[in-house]
């Protein structure tokens, strides 16, 4: 029961608080130390959120690596130097001018976030794309129209591989809605929203170069839960199973198999058979219409009706045969 200090006592405690009779604590009752908390830079991402989501790009940065390296014809390499949650203004002003700031639609239900591709990785992706031996240009300028046509589709193809590594967590549909080559003209969130910003740091030759993937706390609210390690693991396992399910039913798909239809079954006699002669009508254990027995690798599976096809003898399947009437077949 908590005890409730009347008005005397709390006038007495702020006297002896004023003329230094008691000492300012440190600690708590429990002997916790107290920590500081900016209220200008809130702390909306937890740990176990900002681990998931260095998870994640980590894998992301492997993938843009292999495919920038196929797709520009020389090494690349690329790694996630840090994830930190920073304010959107703290991102912005960090920013070299020109630089090329991409924003993106996550998808419908989530929202917008950015992607900055610094000059230094820029220019040399340019210049080997039309040819040239990858340079950095000694000094930086503005894009061409030319260069931000070519960039703007470079920029899809690397954001379509964020999808990739974000299937687990959400179904992304990124596409460009805006490039800009002056961040500070670039006011899509409030100065003071939290964002969650993951460096790139990208090696094309003997260029070193950045990537900021900025993605603030209003866009990813709605999937704050499923940004754990434990759910990000079960996603990942199941999608593998997925994978390797759709795998392996495609290889299945280009496998031949013997099919073959029974029009109909008897039992003869070995004198009826060694007087068979041109002509002589067999009846069948079959009534006039009913199904036929369809058989894959020598196993009744299907029932069909006999027809054609064009100028071509076909059958159509009309069901599953019966369990037990496999069971007799055999």
């Amino acid at each position: 029961m908590k005890e409730v200090l009347s008005q005397s006592e709390i006038d007495s405690l702020i006297s002896a608080l004023g003329s230094g009779k008691i000492e300012d604590e440190e600690k708590s009752a429990d002997g916790s130390e107290h920590q500081s908390y900016d209220f200008r830079r809130p702390s909306k991402f937890s740990k176990e959120q900002i681990r998931t989501l260095q998870i994640i790009h980590e894998n992301y940065a492997r993938i843009l690596g292999n495919f920038l390296s196929a797709y520009l014809r020389v090494p690349v390499q690329i790694q996630l130097v840090s994830v930190s949650q920073v304010t959107y203004e703290e991102f912005i002003f960090s920013l070299p001018v020109p630089t090329l700031v991409t924003v993106f639609n996550m998808s419908a239900e989530m929202g917008k976030a950015m992607l900055e591709t610094n000059p230094s990785f820029v220019f040399p992706l340019i210049d080997l794309v039309f040819g040239g031996e990858g340079k950095q240009l000694e000094k930086t300028r503005e894009l061409t129209d030319i260069e931000l046509t070519v960039m703007q589709q470079i920029n899809n193809k690397l954001l379509q591989n964020l999808s990739y590594v974000w299937e687990d967590i959400a179904l992304l549909e990124p596409r460009v809605e805006n490039m800009d080559t002056n961040p500070h003209f670039n006011q899509m969130f409030a100065s003071t929203e939290t964002v969650a910003l993951l460096s790139f740091s990208v090696q094309i030759k003997e260029n070193q170069g950045l990537i900021n993937l900025c993605f603030p706390f209003i866009t990813l609210e709605k999937i704050m839960p499923k940004l754990t390690a434990q759910f990000w693991f079960k996603g990942s396992n199941q999608g593998a199973a997925r994978y390797n399910e759709n795998v392996i039913i495609k290889q299945l798909e280009k496998v031949n198999v013997e099919l073959s239809a029974v029009l109909g079954r008897t039992t003869i006699t070995l004198d009826d058979f060694l007087h068979f002669k041109e002509g002589d009508i067999i009846p069948l254990f079959r009534q006039q219409g009913e199904d036929l027995d369809i058989y894959v690798e020598g196993e009744l599976i299907f029932k069909g009706q006999p027809g054609a096809q064009g100028q071509n003898l076909a059958i159509q399947i009309t069901g599953w045969a019966d369990e037990e009437e496999e069971k007799f077949v055999k």
